[in-house]
C-alpha cells in the first residue's frame, strides 16, 4: 500500500475519505499537523488512519464504513476551537479524536462537551482535562500515573540523594507535569537543589543549567516538550553537567534524540507503550505501521490506533438511529463500558474524580512501561 501523502504545510484543514464509497461514519480527527506540535500530531493521524483502513477492510462496524474528517488544528488553542466547531457544527461529526496539547484541550474541550459531543485525547496527560465534563475522555495515561513511577525507579537505580527541576511554566502541560512532579519528589522524599522555568520559544537554557549546576545534583528533573528538552540537554553537557535526565511523556518523541543525539543517554521517561511488548496485537500493529508508512511508530501513534478501535468497541454495541443528538449520547454512554486487549496492553476507562463534585469524563486505567534511553534510544528498562 503507498505510503499517506504528505499534508502540505499551508493546508489548515484535510477531509480525508477511506473509501471509494460514501462513508457512513463521520469521525473527526484534530490535531497538530502543522507547526512545533506536528511532531506529535502526524504520527497520531498516522495510527488512526491505518486503524480505519484495518476495521474498513474487515467490513467496519456493524456494517458501516468509517469515514475520518481531519483536521489541521496547528498546536494552537484558537484553531482547536475553530477546528471543534466546524466538526461538530458543519461537518456534523459522530464524535471528535483530539487535540494534540493540553493547552489546545482546555480550549476546545469545553465546545464539544457543551455540544454534547465525544472529544476523545490520545495525548493529553495534564491534570483537569477530564474535570470539563462528561464528554471528555482520553486513553493518554496521565503523568500522575506515570511520574511516580518513572521517579521511583530512577531513585533506585542510580541511587539519587539530591535532584533539580526545570519547567516550562507558560505550558498547560509541562506546567501540570512539574505540578505532579513537584508532588512526587516532596512524597518520595528526594530534596530539590533549585527548581528554574523557561518560556515558550526559548532556545539558550545556560543561564539556568548555571544555578542547577552550582547544586551538584544527582539528576535533572525536566518538564519539557521533546525539543525543548533535548536543547537543554545539549547545553547541559556543554557546560559539564553529567547528570541524567529523568522526563515526562514530552519526552516520547524522536525529536528528542534528532537533537540530542547521545546527550540523553541515561534519561529515565515513562510511556503507556512499549515497542518490545511481544504481545501479538502490539507486534502486529508494528509491522502493520512500518509497512504502511515506512518509519517506526512511537506512543502517539500507538495510543490514536488503540484510540479508534476502542470507539469502533463502544458503536459495535450500539444501534445508530440516524439522529446526531441520539446517536452522541449513545456513543457517550458506551465508551466507559469497553475494556479490552490493546498495543498499549490491557485497557479500560474509570471516572475522573472532578475537585468540585460534578460530573466528569473518564481517563486511562492502565499502568505504564519504563524506558531508560541507552545508545540514542529508547529502551525498556528491565532493572539491569
Amino acid at each position: 500500500m503507498p505510503k499517506l501523502p504528505t499534508i502540505p504545510l499551508v493546508l489548515a484543514a484535510l477531509t480525508f475519505s477511506l473509501s471509494a464509497q460514501a462513508a457512513d461514519l463521520r469521525i473527526g480527527v484534530a490535531h497538530a499537523l502543522s507547526g512545533g506540535a506536528a511532531q506529535y500530531g502526524t504520527t497520531i493521524r498516522n495510527g488512526f488512519v491505518l486503524a480505519a483502513e484495518e476495521i474498513n477492510a474487515k467490513g467496519g462496524i456493524n456494517g458501516d464504513k468509517i469515514q475520518l474528517i481531519i483536521e489541521d488544528e496547528q498546536g494552537k488553542k484558537e484553531e482547536a476551537i475553530n477546528v471543534f466547531k466546524k466538526l461538530i457544527f458543519q461537518d456534523k461529526v459522530l464524535m471528535i479524536f483530539g487535540p494534540t496539547l493540553s493547552n489546545s484541550m482546555f480550549a476546545a474541550g469545553p465546545v464539544a462537551n457543551a455540544a454534547k459531543t465525544v472529544a476523545f485525547g490520545t495525548s493529553n496527560t495534564a491534570l483537569g482535562i477530564t474535570d470539563i465534563g462528561p464528554f471528555i475522555f482520553r486513553n493518554s495515561v496521565m503523568e500522575a500515573d506515570v511520574l511516580p513511577v518513572t521517579v521511583a525507579t530512577a531513585t533506585k537505580h542510580y541511587g539519587l540523594k539530591k535532584v533539580a527541576v526545570i519547567y516550562g511554566n507558560d505550558d498547560a502541560f509541562t506546567k501540570s507535569g512539574y505540578d505532579v512532579f513537584k508532588q512526587v519528589l516532596a512524597d518520595q522524599k528526594l530534596p530539590v537543589t533549585h527548581t528554574e522555568t523557561y518560556v515558550k520559544g526559548d532556545v539558550d537554557f545556560k543561564a539556568q543549567l548555571t544555578k542547577i549546576k552550582s547544586g551538584a545534583p544527582d539528576a535533572i528533573v525536566c518538564s519539557c516538550l521533546a525539543e525543548e528538552a533535548a536543547n537543554i540537554m545539549l547545553q547541559a553537557r556543554s557546560l559539564g553537567i553529567n547528570a541524567p535526565f529523568i522526563g515526562g511523556n514530552g519526552f516520547n518523541s524522536p525529536k528528542l534524540f534528532e537533537i540530542s543525539r547521545q546527550a540523553g543517554n541515561g534519561t529515565f521517561v515513562g510511556s503507556p507503550w512499549a515497542n518490545t511488548n511481544p504481545s501479538p496485537v502490539n507486534q502486529n500493529f508494528i509491522a502493520a505501521y512500518k509497512k504502511r508508512f515506512d518509519s517506526d511508530p512511537n506512543q502517539f501513534a500507538a495510543q490514536a490506533y488503540d484510540a479508534l478501535y476502542t470507539a469502533a468497541a463502544a458503536l459495535k454495541t450500539i444501534k445508530l438511529s440516524g439522529n446526531l443528538e441520539t446517536d452522541r449520547q449513545a456513543l457517550r454512554d458506551a465508551l466507559p463500558k469497553v475494556s479490552f486487549e490493546g498495543v498499549t496492553g490491557p485497557f479500560k476507562f474509570r471516572p475522573a474524580k472532578t475537585k468540585d463534585g460534578r460530573p466528569g469524563g473518564f481517563d486511562a486505567d492502565q499502568k505504564p512501561f519504563i524506558y531508560i534511553v541507552q545508545s540514542g534510544k529508547f529502551t525498556l528498562y528491565t532493572g539491569k
